[in-house]
């Protein structure tokens, strides 16, 4: 299978780029969407000698703007004519204060959602191609809300806020896509959010204050925490199982237990279809881009 990974040079995504790589004798290629060329090439490097598959490469974006995202998924679409699946991770964690991006947003918002929305939705097309049927996969947490008015965080700012606002536009995208997808004729695509049974160990706590991160040390030692190859191999199953076992799990809102994936009801807001709609709405006006437009008018 041919899977693209956002955030794929460090923590979450690194860890599911690992293991997809190492899975069902080194068959999938893998495709790291990052940021840095040096860290992306040190990543491909790394996971090839870990698990001798060189089938790796990385697409090189800045999602903190917009016309990064329109460049890479140009590059995409010239250098593939389809994809598999797509595992929707980069973000924003801390951040010790507000700033905004060039196209004047809040960075948690656009990093962690609205970019991923306009790759999303201009990658449709290439997954619709899979002949495994194609699926999304939304690394999300539950709770959360969106603040209708003022999405961007210019009269109250918080990070942690931030990045659960995010998570909530995420799973309010996979289920409209969901939704629009279940209503087409022999749709083979699936959209799945999946939460991560734990916190993972990663480059972001070297970021983290001191007391932060001596908190996060105890609870280290206390198995709070798992590293991101636990979460990796707990992740790439799910896209890289069958078309019909992934289209079951379509609009679900996934988790771990003993007993393997299981779904959880989500919140109200995020099945309000009209609140759907309306993020919908205000997410194409913000990319402002015509591509993504049409593609969204043609669903």
């Amino acid at each position: 299978m041919k899977i693209l990974v956002t955030g794929g040079t460090n923590g979450i995504g690194k860890g599911v780029a690992k293991a997809l790589a190492g899975l069902d004798g080194q068959m999938h290629e893998v495709i790291i969407l990052c940021r840095s060329r040096e860290l992306g090439e040190a990543v491909i490097e790394e996971i090839g000698h870990t698990t001798q598959n060189t089938n790796i490469s990385i697409v090189l974006c800045d999602l903190t703007k917009l016309r990064d995202v329109k460049r890479a998924i140009t590059d995409i679409q010239e250098r593939h004519t389809y994809l598999d699946g797509i595992f929707i991770n980069a973000g924003i964690g801390y951040a010790a204060k507000r700033i905004e991006t060039e196209d004047k947003m809040d960075p948690h918002f656009q990093v962690n959602y609205l970019s991923q929305f306009m790759l999303t939705l201009n990658l449709l097309p290439l997954l619709e191609k899979s002949k495994l049927g194609g699926r999304v996969v939304f690394n999300v947490t539950r709770g959360g809300k969106i603040f209708w008015d003022d999405m961007q965080q210019t009269q109250k700012w918080g990070y942690e806020d931030g990045i659960h606002q995010a998570m909530v536009a995420k799973r309010m995208l996979l289920a409209k896509l969901h939704r629009i997808y279940s209503n087409k004729p022999n749709s083979k695509l699936s959209f799945i959010g999946f939460e991560v049974p734990k916190t993972v160990w990663t480059n972001q706590l070297n970021i983290i204050p001191w007391g932060m991160k001596i908190m996060a040390t105890l609870m280290k030692y206390l198995g709070t925490f798992m590293t991101i190859e636990a979460c990796g191999a707990v992740i790439a199953p799910l896209l890289t199982e069958t078309q019909d076992q992934s289209l079951i799990k379509s609009g679900q809102f996934i988790v771990q237990s003993k007993a393997g994936y299981i779904s959880k009801i989500d919140d109200p807001e995020i099945i309000d279809w009209a609140l759907q709609d309306k993020l919908w709405s205000i997410s194409l006006a913000l990319c402002d881009d015509p591509s993504t437009s049409k593609i969204a008018q043609s669903l």
